[in-house]
């Protein structure tokens, strides 16, 4: 794990008052440990931004915080050893399994739950189906697949898949469709955008991972392709999905959940704090946002969380109380 710098000097100005506020909001609270409060720190930027506002509220609380950059899987161990806190999204899609095996071997919970529904899949931008009309549904895709060769994939297709750490299973997916596709994994969310925007330039048929709620879908409308419907089991149990010999045979759930989640220590050694991230929830368009201030208006993530709070007092003021 790797530490990331706190919060800038400009946030902090900008959100001194608001501190001081929520300092005395939360005074009659119980009395959290001097111990920072270590929250990790992945690869987009929702999570990003949502970890540093989460992280603003404690030290406005009078806490300590510690970023650390953390692996997006592997996380759900550290925080069940205690070696992190918290993690503020639990996306069911991509970290669903990784999270119900540290919870299976305790020191783990879930902490509450945002309001919003989450979709991770293949996508595309509108532009494709020109190319590709039959989209989108996946066999139409699949029979289209010669429109996004490129010369690194020869003869097929390519899908533009996310950093290889988030674990999305989409080679075995090509493999159990009998797809005619390679997929070739991103190193970033930010080369995601890059190479959508480069597609962009020229309408060039383009399909990529991409998710729900960010603000590429405010961006570059589109859609998901549709495969075969998720059934619980369709990942683990060659049984369940389509083919009777495979797994993964199956799209992700369309209706994902996004939960938060915490060391099973925290309520007893920072209990105000953990009073609080109970009642935290965010909305898709909330994400989205966080995400756009970042991806779109180029915003250090600390200063983004810092715009964030201050222009949304509404929203999270009522968590202190």
């Amino acid at each position: 794990m790797t530490r990331t710098s706190r919060l800038s000097r400009s946030a902090r100005l900008a959100l001194a008052p608001i501190f001081v506020a929520a300092s005395l909001a939360g005074a009659a609270q119980a009395e959290d440990s001097s111990d920072p409060i270590t929250i990790p720190i992945h690869n987009w930027s929702s999570q990003i931004v949502m970890s540093h506002a989460v992280g603003q509220i404690f030290e406005g609380m009078g806490n300590s915080v510690e970023y650390v950059s953390t692996d997006s899987q592997a996380v759900y161990e550290a925080i069940r050893l205690g070696d992190a806190a918290l993690e503020v999204e639990v996306w069911e899609g991509a970290f669903g399994a990784s999270f119900d095996a540290a919870v299976a071997k305790g020191g783990i919970h879930e902490a509450g739950n945002h309001n919003a529904v989450t979709r991770e899949d293949w996508w595309y931008p509108l532009w494709t189906k020109e190319a590709c009309p039959g989209l989108p549904d996946w066999e139409a895709l699949n029979a289209c697949a010669s429109a996004f060769a490129t010369p690194e994939t020869g003869e097929k297709g390519r899908f533009l898949g996310g950093p290889v750490d988030w674990l999305k299973h989409d080679a075995e997916k090509v493999n159990a469709l009998s797809m005619n596709f390679t997929v070739v994994n991103a190193g970033s969310a930010a080369a995601l955008w890059a190479e959508l925007a480069a597609a962009e330039k020229d309408k060039t048929p383009i399909v990529l991972f991409n998710w729900t709620p960010n603000f590429a879908e405010a961006v570059w409308p589109g859609e998901f392709v549709e495969f075969p419907k998720w059934e619980p089991g369709c990942d683990t149990d060659p049984a369940v999905g389509l083919h009777a010999d495979k797994v993964y045979d199956c799209g992700n759930p369309a209706d994902g959940y996004l939960k938060i989640a915490a060391w099973d220590g925290m309520p007893e050694k920072w209990p105000a704090a953990y009073a609080v991230l109970q009642k935290i929830s965010f909305t898709n368009p909330q994400i989205a946002e966080m995400a756009k201030l970042v991806d779109v208006d180029g915003m250090e993530p600390e200063d983004a969380a810092a715009a964030w709070l201050s222009a949304n007092e509404a929203i999270w003021k009522p968590w202190l109380e």
